[in-house]
């Protein structure tokens, strides 16, 4: 008999009825490891996000389709509020800690970890409003002046929606409500939530708990700031140029690789859709990491790009050749052209497979 109790054996089976597409044998998982006294922090966290960070890495390798990553993460998130409604009426909206806001970045789909978040925080004590994916900041600012929260707490993970997610902080900050960062997004070790001049970064839904618990000041309202007094940089308005040019550039540089890239001829309508895709996300995280002045956001964008095409059997120097005429395109540009010259470098040196989803 399987024991209920062990978290790896309750992954196992969770991840089977969940890539099988079976929603009512993923919540009986669940349920049975409630009835063994299994606590439900245990279950959010070690149990159910470990599944839905798997199912981001099986995508990635192209061990499962695209229709089956949305299905699977769509029961998860129905085994999450399986768990949520369980909660005695008395226990759900008490907030015996204080309240705050959870909420993505504006543009940011990617709603699992927040939801998380909130679930963990609701058991810890907190009244949570949760906003859930892609909310507008002018509207996520309405929200906290009517309620004022305690805290702020902001998930990305895509970093192309840092520059919205600065917007978000300092928005936030100018009414009084302090913010606190998470998601893959911010860096594994929340440099870029430090470099947006976020109030705290926490790597974890137990660490956001912890901030939390521990206070937060709130900022002062009275204190305006700027884009650039947090990146000093930005002054220099390549950042700026090169963001209002990219519909430009992913149109050149998708008509260049018809004539660099001769494999590209006999691609479908299908493909070529997909290489315009790919194109624009090359210069978004580009425009990105100028925003941030960092060109790793950018080398780790493009070699996990790059094992990812493998894994379809799609030769990673079509990056390349790709990067070779964005730098064509952007000659007048010297910290573009550093960025792109690391990514070649990153690209055509050792890469390790395909890492997990930047969820």
């Amino acid at each position: 008999m399987s024991d209920l109790t062990d978290v790896s054996e309750l992954r196992r089976r969770l991840w089977e009825a969940v890539v099988d597409g079976d929603e009512y044998g993923a919540v009986d998982v669940v349920d049975a490891a409630l009835a063994e006294s299994v606590d439900e922090e245990t279950l959010l966290l070690e149990v159910i996000a470990p599944v839905q960070e798997r199912i981001g890495s099986e995508w990635a390798a192209n061990r499962i389709t695209v229709a089956q990553e949305h299905a699977a993460t769509a029961i998860n998130e129905r085994v999450v509020a399986a768990l949520a409604h369980r909660r005695p009426a008395a226990e759900r909206r008490t907030g015996r800690l204080g309240r705050v806001t959870v909420s993505c970045v504006d543009g940011e789909w990617h709603a699992f970890p927040a939801r998380l978040v909130s679930e963990v925080l609701r058991l810890r004590g907190w009244r949570v409003d949760f906003l859930g994916a892609q909310t507008p900041t002018p509207h996520l600012i309405a929200h906290l002046h009517h309620t004022d929260p305690d805290a702020m707490l902001l998930s990305g993970s895509i970093p192309t929606h840092l520059p919205a997610a600065h917007t978000a902080i300092t928005a936030c900050q100018a009414i009084g409500v302090p913010v606190v960062t998470g998601g893959r997004a911010f860096g594994p070790d929340g440099r870029y939530a430090r470099a947006l001049g976020a109030d705290r970064w926490a790597a974890d839904a137990r660490e956001a708990a912890a901030v939390l618990e521990a206070g937060l000041r709130r900022p002062d309202p009275s204190v305006t700031r700027q884009a650039v007094d947090d990146l000093p940089h930005l002054v220099d308005q390549e950042y700026t140029t090169v963001a209002q040019s990219r519909p430009r550039l992913v149109k050149q540089v998708l008509t260049d690789l018809d004539s660099r890239f001769p494999a590209m001829r006999a691609y479908s309508d299908a493909q070529r859709e997909r290489t315009a895709e790919d194109i624009a996300h090359l210069v978004d995280f580009l425009v990105t990491a100028l925003y941030l002045d960092d060109a790793s956001l950018f080398t780790d964008f493009l070699t996990w790009t790059a094992g990812i095409l493998e894994a379809r059997g799609v030769p990673a120097h079509s990056l390349v050749t790709g990067l070779r005429i964005l730098a064509d395109q952007l000659h007048d540009f010297p910290r573009s052209l550093g960025m792109i010259e690391a990514g070649t470098d990153a690209i055509e040196g050792d890469r390790p497979g395909p890492a997990p989803a930047p969820e």
